[in-house]
């Protein structure tokens, strides 16, 4: 189950993640981390091990425009 409904969540995330980081908003990262979590519980359970690379830059890459973010608040004023 997990196999074949996880990814229809995992791509609405990914897709809302990409919208609200379009928009600068402070919590698109933190949800794309939280998405890279999930994306990691599919791999596993799919054996779908290609993915990891992809996987685990974009948990670098989350985590480090959420960290370059968060330092610029000014960005931030008047959205989300």
């Amino acid at each position: 189950m997990i196999v074949t409904y996880l990814p229809w969540l995992l791509s609405a995330l990914t897709i809302y993640t990409m919208l609200r980081a379009g928009k600068v908003s402070k919590h698109a990262w933190l949800v794309g981390l939280v998405n890279q979590a999930l994306w990691l519980v599919w791999i596993i359970a799919a054996g779908a091990w290609g993915l990891i690379p992809m996987n685990i830059a974009l948990w670098f890459v989350y985590a480090r425009n959420h960290l370059k973010c968060r330092s610029c608040a000014h960005w931030f004023q008047g959205t989300d």
